[in-house]
């Protein structure tokens, strides 16, 4: 991971804190809690597009 990512914010984050925050680093997706910004959980674009669209559809885990 390099020092140089962008994190964006979630457009349905709060503005006092508890943001979901996401960057792009070679091919993966990293996401982050604004109050754990050390704990970053990595994954593919692939794979959070069906574990959204798992959440649009009712299904438990994605």
């Amino acid at each position: 991971m390099t020092a140089s990512l962008i994190w964006q914010k979630s457009t349905y984050s709060q503005e006092q804190g508890e943001c979901v925050e996401l960057a792009a680093d070679r091919g993966a997706v990293l996401l982050r809690e604004s109050d754990e910004p050390t704990v970053v959980l990595t994954t593919t674009p692939r794979a959070l597009a069906r574990f959204l669209q798992g959440i649009k559809v009712g299904r438990p885990g994605g």
